[in-house]
C-alpha cells in the first residue's frame, strides 16, 4: 500500500477509536487492531505514538478545512450574505454523522491538548481557525451592509465562536436536547440580531 495511504488509513482508525472509546485509549496497540495491522507496521509508519496522534489531528484539521473552505466563495453572495454565512458557519456544527464524529474528535483532542504540550499548537490552530471563519462570515456581512456598522467585527467574531463552540459542545454531549434543528436556529437567530 502506498505509505500516504496506509498513514491516512491509520488516521482513520485513530479517528475510530477515540469516537468510540477516547483518546486515552488510542494506543499504538489498539489503534493496529482497529485498522487491521500489526503493531509493527503502525510503527513502520510513525515513529512514536505522539506522532501518529499529530498526525490524525493533523488530518482531522485538514479535512475541516477542505469543507469549510469548499463554501466560503458562497459568502461573497450578496443577495442575502446572512444565508451563506449561515451555511458556511454550519459546517462546523455537529449536524450529521460526519460533522458529529468530527466535532467529538475536536473536542476530544481539545481536551487532552491541555495535558498533552505536543497537541497543543494544534489546539491553537482550530482555536484560531474558527476565529478567522467567524470573522470572514461576520466580515461579507459588514461590506454587504446587513449587519450595523456600529458592531465591532473582532468582538462579534468572538462572540460568534463562542456561540459555536458551545452549540457543538451541547450537541456532542446533549444530542437529543441540542438538536441539529435548534443549534441551526440558534445560529441563524444570532445572525439575524446582529
Amino acid at each position: 500500500m502506498d505509505p500516504v495511504a496506509r498513514r491516512q488509513a491509520v488516521a482513520e482508525a485513530v479517528f475510530r477509536v477515540v469516537v468510540r472509546d477516547g483518546v486515552e485509549q488510542a494506543s499504538l496497540r489498539n489503534v493496529a487492531v482497529e485498522a487491521g495491522l500489526a503493531i509493527g507496521s503502525i510503527r513502520h509508519y510513525f515513529d512514536s505514538h505522539d506522532d501518529m496522534i499529530i498526525f490524525a489531528v493533523e488530518a482531522l484539521i485538514h479535512s475541516i478545512n477542505q469543507r469549510v473552505m469548499a463554501h466560503v466563495q458562497s459568502l461573497q453572495d450578496r443577495s442575502d450574505p446572512r444565508r451563506p454565512a449561515e451555511r458556511v458557519l454550519s459546517e462546523v456544527l455537529p449536524l450529521d454523522d460526519r460533522r458529529r464524529d468530527e466535532a467529538v474528535l475536536w473536542l476530544a483532542f481539545v481536551t487532552a491538548a491541555r495535558t498533552q504540550p505536543s497537541l497543543v499548537p494544534r489546539a491553537e490552530r482550530l482555536y484560531d481557525g474558527l476565529r478567522t471563519l467567524c470573522r470572514r462570515a461576520l466580515t461579507a456581512m459588514s461590506e454587504a451592509g446587513t449587519i450595523a456598522a456600529t458592531h465591532d467585527v473582532t468582538l462579534e467574531s468572538e462572540r460568534l465562536a463562542s456561540l459555536l463552540n458551545g452549540l457543538t459542545v451541547d450537541g456532542v454531549l446533549h444530542p437529543d436536547r441540542m438538536t441539529p434543528e435548534l443549534a441551526v436556529s440558534v445560529l441563524r437567530r444570532h445572525l439575524d440580531s446582529l
